[in-house]
């Protein structure tokens, strides 16, 4: 009897345990979150800048477009894309970005600025 009673009392104080850490890290998970979420709203709106800054840049891509177009130039300029790939290299090696990053960023942006450098229907006034 005295064996199983100590069983018992041994079960249920890993099940008392096990519940207070169950829950000790529910609780934990909710701070986590609470304070992950300043960070996750400024990566949100750093976000939202970076999509703006690329809308814009996209912008200035279809006014040189045009201009490549009216002067028949064509859109892909070896020579200058390696300029802006090396001059962004140095620029993310100063915020700690790896240049194998910053080429694929850059290529990504190059690929969707040619896009609209091509798009058939840019036009001069």
């Amino acid at each position: 009897m005295k064996r199983y009673l100590k069983h018992t009392l041994l079960v249920t104080a890993l099940c008392t345990v096990t519940s207070l850490s169950a829950s000790a890290q529910t609780k934990s998970a909710e701070v986590i979150n609470q304070e992950l979420s300043i960070s996750r709203k400024k990566i949100d709106s750093l976000d939202k800048l970076l999509i703006n800054v690329l809308g814009s840049r996209e912008r200035v891509v279809k006014e040189v477009g045009i201009y490549k177009k009216k002067n028949n130039v064509p859109p892909l300029q070896p020579a200058r894309f390696k300029q802006v790939i090396d001059k962004a290299i140095i620029a993310g090696k100063a915020e700690g970005l790896s240049a194998e990053f910053v080429t694929e960023l850059m290529n990504a942006i190059h690929k969707e600025s040619l896009r609209i450098e091509s798009d058939s229907t840019l036009t001069h006034k």
